[in-house]
This record gives C-alpha cells, structure tokens and sequence, in this order.
C-alpha cells in the first residue's frame, strides 16, 4: 500500500519542527495571553496543560497516527479505512484548509505591512488613533499585503516537503523561541511588569469557573491544529521508523512552551503601560495595543521589529501548512504536480482572499450572518467544521478501526507509555469536549456567551 513517490520528512526533528510550526501561529500570540489574564492566569495555565496532554495528546495522535498508517491524504485515509458512513469526515479534513488559509494569508498581510513599517522608520504612524482601522479598511493597501503574504507561502510550499517546508521550519521555529524568550526578558525590565508577571504565573483560584475550562479546551483545540487535516497530512509524511510517541510529546512541548512566551512576553508589558484593561484579543491587541506598547519603551523600535517579524513566522509557518494541506489533495485527488497543485492553491487563496482583505472597506457591505467576511469564514472553519470534524476521527477510531490500529500503528516505533490514557481519553473525555467546544464556540459568536 506504500506510495513510493510519497514525500516524506527526514527525521523526527523534521516532523517535529514542522507540525509545531503548524500549531504556533496566531492564535497562540494573540488569544493565549488574552484568556491566560481574564481566566485567573495560572489557574488557566495549570487547565490548559492538563487538556493538552489528555485531550489534546489523544486527537494529535489519533490523526496522526491514522495519517502515517494510510500515507493518504484524510479524504483517501477515511475511504482506506472502510469509513463510509464518516466519509464526510475526509472531506470536512481537506476543505477546512482551503477555507482558512485564505482569511489567514490576510492577516499575514496585515503581519507584513506592519513589520515593514518598524524596518523603514515609520512605526511612530502605528500608535496613531484609528490607523489600523484606516489600513484595513484602504481599498488597495490589504490586498497587496496578502498578496505578498500568499507568495512567501507559496514559494516555500512548491519546494516540496523536505527541502520547503522541513528546511523553513527548522530555522524559523528556533529564531521563534529566541525572540520570543529576548522579548519576554527585556520586557519584564520594565517599570511595573513584574505586577503582570505575578498576575500571570499565580493561579487564582477565586477566578476558576466552567468557562476558564471551556476556553482552556477551545485554545488547546485551537491551537495544536487539531481536525484541520495538517496532522493526517504531515502524519502521511512522516517516515515509519520514527518514534511517533515521543515526537507528539515534543510537539505538545513545543507548543505549549511558545504559548506561555506568547504570555510572558505580552501580559507584563501590557501591564506595565496601562493594566490589564488594554489586553484585548485578537487584532487590536496585536496591531493597536503592541504598537503603543513598543513607542513607550526604550528601545522600543528594535524590539518592535524583533516582535512583528517573530509574528511573521508563526504566522508563515502556519499558513504553509494549511496550503501544503491542499496541494497533497490536488496532488492525491487529481494526479496534479506539486508545481500545478502549488499554483492551484495560490489562485484558490487570492480569489478567496482578496475579498475577504477588503472586507472592512471596499467590500464591507458584503456581511454574512451580520459578520465581515473574514469573520465568517473564522467563524464556519473554526467554531463549526473543526469540532465536527474532530468529532469524526474520534467515532472513526472507537466505532470503525478499533484501538488495536492505533495500537499497532503507534508500538511499530514507540513504547506507548501512554496507551491508558490515550484509551481514557478518547473513550470518556474527547466527545463531550469536542461538544461543549462547537457549543460553546457558537453560542460566543452569538453573544450569549463571552469567551
């Protein structure tokens, strides 16, 4: 059944680097923080950490491991393993990627443009009121960022899994830990960060409550790239004497390391300038409240560049997964080349994005559901077809090819030290989870909950 011309990773480290690069991105700088301060900072630490080594350790070696067994893309992976009443599972796997990755190449856009404007002298322009409002909402100026966003995607893409994307991974995921660490440093110097600091690391358990669980489970959903088909994909890629336990392990590491800097280097230094009033999630608190940040610190324009460069790699690192997504469907759906497949994918994201980039201006009329286009398209891929999606892989594993394939798949290289678990949790703990996460993500986007 091995496809001989599948690519593949060389190694661990390989794997390794690039599905962490996948799981770090957005998500990890501008949400993480975020929840870590309203739910009570170290009480939402300790419930993340215990999610992603439960829940979040079953579902990324679920896909992964049915990924490696198969060497299929999750469309052909679900009808390898005689899942027919889950086949829609495939498909959500493979779509989802294709519906992301185009909003997201905007806000790589919106990354680039930012960064641009530290290197060439004219970030005092940023911390000036309504900027950001005025960039996103120019009827040229955020579609020639996703473009150029979408084109460093590309060309890292069509070079192919080990020389592109390996290669990309294992030098910006480190260059990402130490910018990362240097920024945390230098801003817990700062008069009055050490305030933030306590606040962040210091559970406060007065401030645990069911909702600090319910946003622990959607940012470890969230951000470990959980039923997205990145894991089935990069797990098809990777080689079969490589230790599959112990490379899922260092990505959880990995992942939850960058997440905790996201807090370090964000919460103390937002305190420090205004309290924990101006950490807000999402875009204002990384184009709006940073920027501010940054011109009120000594040498806050280097540590500006260092700041928006390290989002442009996980941002980028991000993105080339959820393309490389699409281009192995092309290429195992429709017999394309990686070149074709690569080139089907970039005209896919620009026809997608460059409306979605003109969503707050030129096309903000265009309002789904009462949403921008950018938050619609979040709003159906994260909120609603990634739950279900990962819903699917859990039946896929408990009701079509047992735990003895995993088992089999998983022992082939590793111990599996944490079998029990494993069992445990996908048996008892990820279907509840993966139906309070949809709810919850539905009835937020709604307003009768706030996450």
């Amino acid at each position: 059944m091995e496809n001989n011309k599948k690519s593949s990773f060389s190694g661990r480290l390989g794997y390794v680097m690039a599905v962490a690069g996948s799981a770090v991105g957005l998500g990890n700088i501008w949400r993480f923080p975020y929840l870590a301060a309203k739910y009570g900072g170290g009480t939402f630490l300790v419930t993340y950490v215990i999610l992603a080594l439960t829940v979040g350790f079953a579902l990324l070696l679920s896909e992964t491991a049915l990924g490696r067994k198969t060497r299929k893309n999750p469309i052909q992976a679900y009808h390898q393993l005689g899942a027919k009443k889950l086949r829609f599972g495939g498909w959500l796997n493979s779509i989802i990627p294709m519906l992301i990755v185009p909003y997201y190449c905007v806000v790589g856009g919106w990354v680039c443009k930012y960064l641009y404007a530290y290197l060439t002298g004219a970030a005092h322009k940023l911390t000036q009121d309504n900027y950001f409002t005025q960039f996103i909402s120019d009827p040229i100026s955020p579609a020639f960022w996703l473009v150029v966003f979408a084109l460093l995607t590309f060309i890292v893409v069509i070079k192919g899994v080990e020389k592109g994307i390996e290669k990309v991974s294992k030098v910006l995921m480190p260059l990402l830990v130490v910018m990362a660490a240097f920024i945390a440093v230098y801003g817990l110097t700062t008069p009055g960060a050490i305030e933030g600091l306590k606040y962040y690391l210091i559970p406060d358990f007065s401030r645990f409550s069911i909702m600090t669980v319910i946003a622990a489970m959607g940012q470890m959903f969230y951000s470990l790239s959980i039923g997205m088909g990145i894991l089935f994909t990069y797990g098809s890629y990777m080689k079969k004497d490589v230790d599959m336990e112990k490379a899922i392990t260092q990505v959880e590491i990995m992942d939850t390391l960058i997440a905790f800097l996201a807090g370090l280097m964000i919460i103390p230094a937002v305190f420090a300038f205004s309290g924990k009033g101006s950490l807000n999630a999402g875009a204002s608190l990384m184009f709006i409240t940073m920027p501010k940040v940054f011109d009120s610190l000594a040498l806050g324009h280097i540590i500006g560049v260092v700041f928006f460069l390290l989002v442009l790699f996980a941002a980028l690192t991000s993105a080339i997964s959820l393309t490389e997504c699409a281009v192995a469907t092309f290429m195992e759906q429709f017999h394309f080349s990686r070149k074709k497949a690569a080139l089907t994918s970039l005209i896919g994201i620009l026809a997608l994005g460059i409306p979605t980039s003109l969503g707050y201006g030129l096309l903000s009329w265009i309002q789904p559901l009462g949403m921008t286009i950018l938050d619609f398209f979040d709003f159906i891929t994260n909120s609603c077809m990634m739950p279900i999606s990962a819903l699917c892989t859990v039946l896929l594993v408990i009701k079509v090819t047992g735990f003895k394939t995993i088992h089999d798949e998983v022992a082939s290289t590793s111990a599996f030290k944490r079998e029990k678990a494993y069992i445990f949790s996908m048996r008892y703990i990820c279907i509840p989870t993966l139906i309070i996460i949809l709810l919850s993500y539905i009835l937020s986007t709604f307003g009768f909950i706030t996450l």
